[in-house]
């Protein structure tokens, strides 16, 4: 007997296509006097239905960025450019941000001071937005695994933000 191997809303390769497509229905074919169907087609959209020969699911990301572990966050560094009086229009005069990546408070992420200059407030929501980006990811994948476990009960909207947020984790690890 047949099991279904993909579920509502998961996205799939199509092989004769050549292209992505979500599953929009399960079709089970039936036998009289059989429990279980004796094959499962899947309508994607594209005019007909395809066997399971014919799709591909994604594979799922094997190290995803966790937020444990990770302890990004923002510092202040002395503006060498200009005193704190001749920056008094930006967030926290004297100083920019910097945001450290790793163990040491030397590496990380910095701005150049002229960009600074011409956009402050930018680069302070940047600053904060990087320093955020591994508890961003670390949500984005669990929304990718709940996505994954709860098949067919999902609203199509929240389908397709979990599909948009495992595009954009491909997209971070290289991989879209």
């Amino acid at each position: 007997m047949a099991k279904a191997q993909f579920h509502k809303n998961q996205r799939v390769y199509v092989k004769p296509v050549g292209t992505w497509a979500l599953v929009e229905h399960v079709v089970p074919h039936w036998a009289k006097g059989i429990d279980e169907p004796i094959r499962i087609h899947y309508d994607v959209g594209l005019g007909r239905e395809f066997a399971a020969e014919e799709l591909l699911s994604e594979e799922p990301m094997g190290d995803q960025v966790q937020a444990e572990g990770e302890q990004w966050r923002v510092v202040r560094a002395r503006n060498k450019w200009q005193p704190a009086e001749g920056c008094a229009a930006h967030p926290v005069p004297g100083t920019f941000p910097v945001v450290i990546t790793g163990e040491a408070d030397w590496g990380g992420w910095r701005v150049p001071g002229a960009e600074y200059d011409l956009y402050p407030a930018k680069v302070e929501e940047q600053a904060r937005l990087i320093a955020s980006a591994p508890k961003l990811a670390s949500f984005a994948s669990g929304l990718v695994e709940w996505a994954r476990k709860s098949g067919e009960d999902m609203p199509s909207a929240l389908a397709e933000l979990a599909h948009n947020a495992q595009d954009i984790l491909a997209q971070v690890k290289g991989q879209g």
